[in-house]
């Protein structure tokens, strides 16, 4: 069993800047490509970003292109997601979970999501 811890989450300006967590634990983190999903208030939840075992190849839904960036530290079990000149519209919960599917952008084809962050932009 794996588990996922996300943290970074808070209140921010339009236009601000977060850093978003997530340490795995139970497994070799190496060995999953893994993602970042949010999901906001009354709307299903939707693919963020995404990056490879290796962290050579990244991915972005075109709502983050240029704005968010995927990285990860494989010696420290963590996954980032840094997220500037952020939009009301970002406003949602976030979440990391583990692509059963590398390079995939289908919610349903990630697993063992963790609890999730809230993230809050102000206008």
């Amino acid at each position: 069993q794996v588990q996922l811890v996300e943290s970074g989450g808070g209140l921010v300006q339009a236009g601000g800047s977060l850093r978003l967590s997530c340490v795995a634990s139970g497994r070799t983190f190496s060995n999953y490509a893994l993602g970042w999903l949010r999901q906001a208030p009354g709307k299903e939840r939707e693919f963020v970003a995404g990056i490879t075992r290796s962290g050579w190849s990244t991915y972005y839904a075109d709502s983050v292109k240029g704005r968010f960036t995927i990285s990860r530290d494989n010696s420290k079990n963590t996954v980032y997601l840094q997220m500037n000149s952020l939009k009301p519209e970002d406003t949602a919960v976030y979440y990391c979970a583990i692509a059963r599917v590398q390079g995939t952008a289908v919610p349903d084809e990630y697993d063992y999501w963790g609890q999730g962050t809230q993230v809050t932009v102000s206008s």
